[in-house]
């Protein structure tokens, strides 16, 4: 179960990353033009790629213990 949450985290944060990526370089916002403006989805979707970008924060954890 961990493993599928790790990926499923690590998707939707790089989908996150990819979106930023596209405001900075183009200001185009593919979550935006996806689901509307300022509607209810795409807030859903923000406070989901936030919310995975925190819980991905422990991978740091992960990784300085693998490095012992």
């Amino acid at each position: 179960m961990s493993k599928g949450l790790d990926a499923a985290a690590l998707t939707i944060a790089v989908i996150g990353a990819v979106n930023w990526g596209l405001v900075g370089l183009f200001r185009f916002n593919l979550v935006s033009f996806l689901f509307g403006e300022s509607g209810w989805f795409s807030r859903m979707v923000y406070i989901l790629v936030g919310l995975c970008g925190l819980y991905l924060l422990s991978f740091f954890g992960k990784c300085g213990s693998k490095m012992d």
